[in-house]
């Protein structure tokens, strides 16, 4: 089950690796077919499986999309979390939606990419012995 095509995974994993580039945060999607749960609770269980949880300063992100339930959600772990206004996480996925519903998947998770990659360098800049913590492809479960 592939969502994107090879060229549109590139541009995918390419602007994670632009946005890890500024910041000692991780930034992963995940994506699967179902979600049998709430996608807010899927994405808690998928971060914790992917070893999130485990990256020193606990500034990791998750994406996380069902494709056939057309569920999402985005996720940071504590760290991150402590810092980013109130509302960040609810706006980005509401960035992300409107380009959902026009079938601009890849443009949807690069545009929430961007933005969660923007407050990991405001908070969470990336020293000079930083070093990538977790895999940036796309992972498929």
């Amino acid at each position: 089950m592939k969502l994107f095509n090879n060229q549109q995974e590139e541009k995918i994993m390419h602007a994670i690796n632009m946005a890890e580039n500024r910041t000692s945060g991780e930034i992963r999607v995940c994506i699967e077919k179902k979600c049998p749960h709430e996608a807010i609770a899927q994405a808690v269980r998928r971060f914790s499986e992917l070893d999130m949880h485990k990256t020193a300063l606990k500034n990791g992100v998750l994406i996380y999309l069902a494709i056939e339930d057309h569920k999402f959600a985005i996720i940071g772990d504590e760290g991150i979390n402590k810092k980013v206004p109130e509302n960040f996480w609810e706006e980005t996925k509401n960035i992300m939606a409107d380009l959902f519903k026009k079938e601009q998947f890849a443009e949807g998770l690069i545009a929430g990419i961007h933005r969660a990659g923007k407050q990991l360098k405001t908070f969470f800049p990336r020293s000079d012995d930083d070093i990538n913590e977790l895999p940036n492809e796309v992972v498929y479960f």
